[in-house]
C-alpha cells in the first residue's frame, strides 16, 4: 500500500520541519527532499532581493517562493512577479503559476543538470526568466525556450552581472 501524498499545505504543517535549517521542496513523487542553509546564501537572496525592489517597483519580491510544478512543489530562492498576477494568489501557500523571473542561488550540493530541470519546471508553470547565482555572486541569466544564458536579464537589464557580497568591507 503507498504512503498518501501530502499537500503543500500539509508539509508545511508538519511541526517538526518549521526548526530545520533548510529549504524544503518535493519531488514528482511528493517526497521531501531538503537542502541544507548557509548565512552566505541568505546573504545573496537578500542582495537579489534588494535590488529587485529597487530595480522593479511595480512588483512583488519573493524570497523562499513555493512554487506548484508539475513535479512537486519547488522553492525558488527569490522570485519576481508582477502585483496582478501575485494578487489572486497573496494569502496562498504556494503559488499555482510561477513568479515572471525565478533565481536560484546555487549551492555546492546543486549541479547543473538539476538546475537545468529545475528551469523547465518553472518555465511550464509560467515563469519567463530563471536567473542562476553561483556562489561567488556571479548571475547568469536564461530566458524561456532557450538553452543558452543571454548576457543580460530582459525583464531586469539593469540588473547587476554579480552580486558583490565585500560592498559592505
Amino acid at each position: 500500500m503507498s504512503s498518501p501524498t501530502l499537500t503543500w499545505a500539509e508539509v508545511c504543517a508538519i511541526p517538526w520541519l518549521k526548526d530545520i535549517p533548510a529549504k524544503i521542496e518535493t519531488n514528482k513523487d511528493n517526497k521531501i527532499m531538503m537542502s541544507p542553509a548557509s548565512a552566505w546564501h541568505g546573504g545573496y537572496e537578500s542582495e537579489i532581493n534588494h535590488h529587485l525592489r529597487r530595480l522593479l517597483p511595480a512588483g512583488k519580491v519573493i524570497n523562499e517562493c513555493p512554487i506548484d510544478t508539475a513535479e512537486g512543489t519547488r522553492v525558488a530562492d527569490v522570485a519576481w512577479i508582477t502585483k496582478e498576477r501575485f494578487k489572486p494568489y497573496r494569502r496562498a501557500i504556494s503559488l499555482p503559476i510561477a513568479p515572471e523571473i525565478c533565481v536560484e542561488v546555487l549551492s555546492p550540493s546543486n549541479n547543473r543538470v538539476e538546475m537545468l530541470g529545475k528551469m523547465q519546471l518553472y518555465y511550464a508553470a509560467g515563469a519567463q526568466e530563471v536567473w542562476l547565482c553561483d556562489e561567488h555572486g556571479h548571475l547568469e541569466f536564461f530566458i524561456k525556450e532557450q538553452l543558452e544564458p543571454v548576457p543580460r536579464s530582459v525583464m531586469c537589464p539593469d540588473f547587476p552581472l554579480c552580486i558583490d557580497d565585500e560592498e559592505d568591507d
